[in-house]
């Protein structure tokens, strides 16, 4: 198993613009969780613009088949994600 990070890039307006599409998210989000896909995600910034969404998987197409179907990017409200393998040299689980 390895891990990944999934980046979400926004605008300045995200908590605004996320709103209508919150709940669905946090519910995959939770999903996610509870199969062991996400190890722990979040928004990055105050206010938020971004989010930061580490898995575990055999390779990179989990965090992408997360943000494929995210209503977060299917509608708009991030401009730009991108997963990128995480070395994790440090923590718990190492």
């Amino acid at each position: 198993m390895a891990y990944y990070a999934l980046f979400y890039d926004a605008d300045a307006d995200m908590a605004v613009r996320r709103q209508p599409f919150r709940a669905v998210h946090l519910d995959l989000v939770r999903a996610a969780h509870t199969r062991g896909d996400i190890v722990m995600a979040g928004a990055l910034g105050d206010p938020p613009a971004g989010a930061l969404l580490v898995f575990r998987g055999e390779g990179p197409e989990v965090a992408e088949r997360f943000a494929a179907a995210d209503p977060y990017v299917t509608n708009g409200v991030i401009t730009r994600w991108r997963v990128v393998p995480w070395t994790v040299v440090a923590g718990p689980e190492r």
